[in-house]
């Protein structure tokens, strides 16, 4: 398809204004089943241009297996690649700064495959919006099997268009957004395969470009974390949620409304609403300190009120199904100081020892609790996502660190337990072993979205390429 603007305004649209599954009907499964799979390429030929979405957000420490985990997750896809003699082209970002380099991972990656991967630094003319001739000639000469890596895609303002825009925008960021697709399109491939776990913003690599491809394909990596871990963290019956955002108040009210969910943990900035919207419906005042005051609005840690709002019917219908919620009983404070009350000028920055203590009571309640269900029940399963304070540093990490232990003790209970990635990875490799969970995802925010109300862009933007 020619990825006109005519064309991409209703593509934009549907993205940007996607409904939850409550309203749209479909679900996770659907998109997953509409998306064909990396088997779905085998008849691409020898010396066919693939552009592959590479999950190359990665810090490569000095060795093969230091910060590289997303480059090895791509190695089945990759080699599946090499092995019919794709020329495979890979574009994706790293960190949020437009003047990231992979260099780096562009050598580490040659070093996992054992191949050279050269990086091409500048490809895109922003002033035409025209990717470069030098491009469509490197691929063109390059030999079957080859694997090419285009330099950062967030160092072009167009990657970034659809970050801040509004469903009425469509109209105006459509043209640059079609060329940039058509230009993909007529000088780099027309099969494009995802392969980037983590990618769930709103890039235009990820959401736009597949618009003008012929052929689209989920990767080997993606398709199987989607199919098999996910899908058990769809169905878990505990779950412990953390974060600076309100914005987890909506994934975590998608978790409610599913129905498997039984005990709900809860801590980091966002919980202060769901502490506040508690003491309201008991009667009792709690202080949300500097993340309730107004000069903070735009603060990404600030709580508006209409967040405490939404927090109180949270727990008002998640406590009529008769799930528990788990909340921090004391706090580290910014000074150091340790209290279960935040002053109207403070702010909050790690639980403090209570409810490390609570927490760990509360788990072994959860354990308890296992014994008694019926034979045949569902096997128990277990999702943790983010950690407990600002744990980088040594004076908030005590939280995040006692409760580390808490998942290997699920575990040895018989729980599977699958951590979101992203911070609760690293805390897991810092403070745990990796064989005291079941399963670490590469991508924390792209699993909360998963399990969240709202479709994973890049998933609905190949489900809509597949359905062309």
């Amino acid at each position: 398809m020619t990825a006109t603007a005519d064309k991409m305004v209703p593509w934009i649209q549907a993205l940007l204004t996607a409904p939850p599954a409550s309203v749209s009907g479909l679900k996770l499964q659907d998109y997953l089943a509409g998306i064909p799979r990396l088997e779905s390429l085998a008849d691409v030929p020898s010396g066919t241009p693939v552009l592959v979405r590479a999950d190359v957000d990665a810090k490569p420490g000095a060795t093969i297996g230091e910060g590289d985990i997303r480059l090895r997750s791509m190695v089945e896809t990759l080699e599946f690649g090499r092995k019919r003699g794709w020329k495979q082209i890979l574009f994706g970002h790293i960190g949020r700064k437009p003047d990231g380099s992979l260099s780096k991972v562009a050598k580490r990656l040659g070093e996992i495959l054992k191949c050279d991967v050269p990086l091409i630094t500048d490809w895109l003319d922003e002033s035409t919006g025209t990717i470069l001739d030098s491009v469509k000639k490197t691929i063109d000469a390059a030999a079957p099997g080859a694997v090419i890596m285009l330099e950062n895609t967030r160092k072009y303002g167009v990657e970034r268009t659809l970050w801040e825009a509004a469903p009425e925008d469509a109209a105006k960021v459509a043209p640059p957004l079609a060329k940039l697709a058509d230009e993909f399109a007529a000088k780099v491939a027309t099969v494009y395969v995802n392969e980037a776990l983590s990618a769930g913003s709103m890039d235009a690599s990820s959401t736009v470009v597949p618009a003008a491809m012929k052929r689209v394909a989920l990767g080997a990596y993606v398709a199987n974390e989607f199919d098999k871990p996910m899908q058990r963290c769809m169905n878990a019956d505990f779950v412990f949620f953390s974060g600076l955002k309100t914005d987890k108040l909506d994934d975590l009210r998608a978790v409610v409304d599913r129905g498997t969910v039984r005990w709900v943990f809860v801590a980091g900035n966002f919980v202060l609403a769901l502490k506040k919207a508690d003491g309201e419906l008991s009667g009792k005042e709690f202080c949300m300190g500097l993340a309730e005051k107004p000069e903070n609005a735009k603060q990404p840690w600030f709580i508006e009120r209409s967040r405490v709002e939404q927090a109180k019917q949270l727990l008002v219908d998640g406590r009529a199904k008769g799930i528990k919620f788990i909340m921090p009983v004391d706090f580290t404070l910014g000074d150091g100081t340790v209290s279960a009350t935040i002053g109207p000028d403070q702010q909050q920055f790690d639980v403090g020892p209570g409810t490390s203590q609570h927490f760990a009571d509360a788990v072994g309640q959860y354990i308890d609790e296992l014994k008694t269900r019926p034979a045949g029940s569902p096997a128990p399963a277990a999702f943790y996502n983010g950690v407990l304070g600002m744990f980088e540093d040594p004076r908030f990490e005590n939280g995040t660190k006692n409760f580390m232990p808490q998942l290997k003790r699920l575990k040895d209970a018989g729980v599977e337990v699958y951590i979101g990635g992203g911070e609760g990875g690293a805390a897991m490799e810092k403070y745990g072993s990796s064989d005291w969970i079941t399963h670490c995802f590469t991508a924390g925010g792209t699993v909360l979205n998963a399990l969240g109300s709202a479709p994973v862009p890049y998933l609905q933007a190949l489900y809509m390429a597949a359905k062309k």
